[in-house]
């Protein structure tokens, strides 16, 4: 009778909802991946401890570097990354001073990993969170190299991998050649595994929130990336609507994907430009730049990650230049430092501001330290040498900020210039977000206009957009935010200066033709998104009615 009683439990049908990280359907075999642990090791002196993190370090390097040789260019860039912050001296010196004191060397790595991925995980913008996973991949395997304990779990081909959270070295260890999915009760959308998974068209939730134990492993599961929705167990009903909507998700992604390389055009013929958003430069590797019209949106941010230092005028240099050469000749808009509310930087904005949404962020933050500022803009003079490279500014809410920003930017190119260094005063657009400078944008005398349609939908609305009780009222399409939209579009076509929107309204097929009505004819999405919001632009007669 228990057996019986046990087998009705084990069917009995079981969803979990999460957060959609990459799209598609899959089915499959569960299997719960366990989180890397070591055994305990015998403690040394502090020479010993010293050495044997060393040498943990080493190893754990060597691992990354191993999967990296093996690893497609988008993979092996994101590895690049994370050896180099494993191989960066500020990462380990708090490691190892606690271990000249006495410590542990796997106790000292632990608290000293841990306090980082504090720092990240409390991070109020999600790309800044999503990085606590390559911190903690770092942190297993050094842990793992101390024990001499596995960093691999061998996982079955096409199976549904259920996890806390999965790091990228771990994704790129598992055999995704038949396909598979990915659960995980953490994890980040915005993160590389999602980054990973949306190239490969594996599909990935997030954020389930409820734990499984290892008795679940092999059991059927449905994973549906478009929902956010894991089933186990289904029933009949269940299954057969779950494979015809699969077979329906095969035909319409085959039938969008007709459209990725080809140039975004209206039903009645006019020309769209399709460009993208780049949060991470890992995001371009494998990508093809002729499947877009250019970069549109390069996020900064991810240059500010370390606690102690940050990046200098080299290093800035040599990442933009990087994105123009893949952009082989077409616009890539980057913009400056947009710290400040939902990204704060821990040492650079202000901590417990009463209202980070309308404090010291943006424009506002880079003129407040001009330090950091002029190294950001000697960086992207040099690099604009190399092609077509705009400078974008945040959160301008006075025409004064961007007069600012011009003056400095002018200051620091004469200044290359007179050093002997090449570079080239490249133009300088501003971000509408804040609902003052799209009221009165002629005020502004900005080489182009680029629309946040995140920022400027909030403010407008006054409604977060992360805040789930309000997320209703949270409408890019609303007729108040449309007409802002409507307005900044005619204004620049007024005056013969280019307008595009760079938020995440544009990647929403549903929203196109709002947003072309409203008189955009320049739009920057994610990469994953180019291939169904082309095919949503070539549906919309902008004669007639969307089809």
């Amino acid at each position: 009778m228990r057996t019986i009683i046990a087998a009705v439990k084990r069917m009995a049908e079981l969803r979990l909802v999460g957060k959609p990280a990459s799209g598609g359907l899959a089915a499959g075999p569960l299997a719960l991946l366990s989180v890397i642990s070591g055994a305990e090791r015998q403690k040394g002196d502090p020479a010993e401890e010293a050495a044997a993190l060393r040498s943990a370090i080493t190893r754990a390097s060597d691992q990354l570097g191993q999967l990296a040789g093996n690893a497609s260019d988008d993979g092996g860039e994101i590895l690049a990354f994370q050896i180099a912050m494993l191989e960066d001296e500020t990462l380990s010196a708090h490691a190892f001073a606690q271990v000249e004191q006495g410590g542990a060397a796997q106790d000292a790595w632990r608290a000293a990993l841990d306090a980082q991925i504090a720092d990240y995980e409390t991070a109020g913008d999600e790309h800044f969170r999503a990085r606590a996973s390559d911190l903690a991949d770092i942190r297993d395997r050094v842990l793992a190299a101390l024990s001499g304990a596995p960093t691999e779990s061998r996982i079955p081909r096409g199976a549904i991998v259920f996890a806390v959270d999965l790091t990228p070295s771990r994704f790129l260890s598992i055999d995704w050649e038949l396909g598979g999915g990915i659960a995980l009760t953490a994890g980040s959308a915005s993160g590389h595994v999602a980054t990973l998974a949306r190239a490969r068209g594996i599909p990935m939730i997030v954020g389930i929130g409820r734990p499984l134990s290892q008795g679940d492993g092999g059991r059927e599961a449905f994973i549906d990336g478009e929902r956010g929705a894991m089933i186990l167990d289904p029933t009949p009903t269940t299954r057969a609507d779950f494979v015809a909507r699969e077979a329906g998700a095969r035909s319409a992604t085959a039938t969008a994907e007709i459209y990725r390389a080809r140039p975004a055009v209206t039903a009645d013929g006019e020309r769209i430009a399709v460009l993208i958003n780049v949060a991470d430069p890992a995001e371009i590797e494998g990508l093809d730049s002729a499947t877009c019209d250019g970069i549109g949106l390069v996020r900064t941010e991810f240059l500010f990650h370390g606690r102690d230092q940050w990046p200098d005028e080299e290093r800035q240099y040599r990442i933009y230049r990087r994105l123009l050469e893949w952009a082989g000749g077409k616009p890539v808009t980057i913009r400056t430092l947009d710290a400040g509310a939902d990204k704060p930087i821990p040492g650079l904005t202000i901590d417990d501001e009463s209202n980070p949404f309308l404090g010291l962020r943006g424009v506002r933050l880079s003129l407040a330290r001009p330090e950091l500022f002029r190294v950001q803009l000697r960086a992207l003079a040099r690099a604009a040498a190399h092609g077509p490279l705009e400078i974008m500014l945040p959160m301008v809410a006075l025409g004064s900020e961007l007069e600012a920003a011009r003056s400095m930017l002018a200051a620091e190119a004469a200044a290359l210039s007179a050093e002997g260094i090449a570079c080239h005063v490249p133009p300088l657009g501003i971000m509408v977000e804040v609902p003052a400078a799209a009221i009165v944008v002629e005020q502004f005398d900005a080489a182009f206009f680029s629309i946040g349609s995140n920022d400027l939908t909030q403010y407008v609305m006054a409604a977060a957009r992360d805040n789930h009780a309000v997320s209703a009222l949270n409408d890019p399409t609303h007729p108040a935010v449309l007409r802002l939209i409507e307005q900044v579009a005619a204004h620049g076509a007024s005056i013969g200066r280019k307008v595009s929107l760079c938020g995440d309204a544009a990647a929403e097929p549903a929203n196109i033709a709002a947003l072309l009505t409203a008189g955009l004819r320049a739009i920057s999405v994610a990469p994953f998104a180019l291939a169904r919001v082309k095919q949503a632009i070539a549906r919309v007669d902008l004669g007639g009615n969307a089809r």
